[in-house]
């Protein structure tokens, strides 16, 4: 029997990055260990639902809609500068309280950073790719010859050897943790095969999410498509009218369309009967009822997707959106649409021709059959097996 521990988990406020991780804290405390989280006050009313205590920080990443910038260099930059923020504050917070494990984000630096200097074993928790074989030799060589990269590099290894972290520069720190599970269906990973063997893939870890609410399928609805481009980069008024074009009416479909915060319902005109629209719907319930699901392929909904064996058409908007729906694609369970996006036709074609497919049909009852075998309970195992 594995003794009681004190978890610890440094997170990243946003949601992309904090539900993949929430049904394992909540086996973790279920389990009868006591999990910390730390965490910007923002994701609260995610994490201590869980029966995870908050430690609170206060980020400086982007907390809106739009605010990520395009470029990747300025995107590590962004969660390197957050990291050099919440380094004091996290370390105060667990000086006099050591944990016996840290978890951590992909962009929880500082629990590594402890983690190495208190000699306490350090789990990183990937909610979207891990690195391969060649990853150094080829996305980071590309991503080193960009604008700003010197610069930053340069501030990462800085940061690192102020803090007393040697041996390693940002390549390896980042790159290359001590140990990683895998959020992630193995499907989904770039050279999958290379992958160090100290990364498990662990499969999404998704709870019924109760707590969210229940959406119910209408009586009438013979078929269910779901429309959600997820918590950010929503503001697509254009992109949601003509989903309505292009389902509207469609016969024995029903529609369930998320604009988010930021787009008004009057902007969609008239909506014919058989679509619905909400600003959030509980994605895990619509996609246990649904027979499509018209998504922007970021990691998340592109796992829960897989999970439920729903066929996908991928609308790309942003980051590692445009890689995962040419994956989903490869996979023979998706189709990804760009400026075909704009095209009513071409939505409504993608539609019909996936659900009518028995091929596509066949392949996602294979992938989801696989992934509930694996996900919350097995993290759980492999982290109470690096409790000291």
């Amino acid at each position: 029997m594995t003794r009681r521990a004190h978890i610890a988990m440094v997170g990243v406020p946003a949601v992309s990055h904090t539900l993949p991780s929430l049904e394992i804290l909540r086996e973790l405390v279920r389990r009868g260990h006591r999990v910390t989280v730390a965490n910007d006050t923002l994701m609260a009313d995610l994490i201590t639902p869980t029966g995870a205590e908050l430690v609170p920080f206060t980020t400086t990443l982007p907390t809106g809609d739009e605010e990520w910038p395009d470029d990747p260099v300025e995107g590590m930059d962004v969660f390197l500068d957050d990291a050099i923020n919440v380094l004091p504050v996290i370390r105060d917070a667990y000086d006099a309280d050591r944990p016996d494990v840290f978890l951590y984000d992909i962009g929880g630096y500082a629990a590594r950073v402890l983690g190495i200097r208190w000699g306490i074993p350090s789990v990183q928790l990937s909610p979207t790719y891990v690195a391969w074989a060649d990853h150094s030799a080829t996305v980071m060589t590309w991503l080193a010859g960009r604008p700003g990269a010197a610069e930053h590099f340069a501030k990462f290894d800085a940061w690192l050897a102020e803090n007393g972290i040697t041996g390693m520069d940002h390549t390896s720190f980042a790159g290359s943790p001590d140990r990683a599970l895998a959020l992630i269906p193995r499907e989904m990973q770039p050279f999958a095969d290379t992958v160090a063997d100290t990364v498990t893939f662990v499969g999404p870890c998704l709870g019924d999410r109760a707590d969210q609410g229940e959406w119910k399928r209408p009586a009438d609805a013979e078929k269910v498509v779901l429309v959600s481009l997820g918590t950010a980069y929503t503001n697509r008024p254009g992109f949601y009218r003509t989903c309505v074009e292009a389902f509207a009416g469609l016969p024995g479909w029903h529609v369930v369309l998320q604009i988010g915060r930021y787009t008004d319902p009057a902007d969609l005109g008239e909506v014919p009967a058989n679509v619905e629209v909400h600003r959030w719907v509980p994605q895990l319930s619509v996609l246990r009822q649904a027979d499509a699901f018209v998504t922007h392929a970021g990691m998340g909904g592109s796992s829960e997707g897989l999970y439920h064996g729903v066929p996908m058409i991928a609308v790309p908007q942003a980051v590692d959106q445009f890689d995962n729906a040419d994956r989903l694609q490869e996979l023979g369970v998706a189709r990804r649409l760009d400026g075909e996006a704009d095209d009513p036709d071409a939505l409504r074609s993608a539609l019909l021709e996936l659900t009518s497919d028995p091929g596509t049909a066949a392949r996602l009852a294979e992938i989801s059959a696989r992934l509930r075998t694996e996900g919350t309970a097995y993290a759980a195992d492999l982290i109470e097996a690096e409790i000291p």
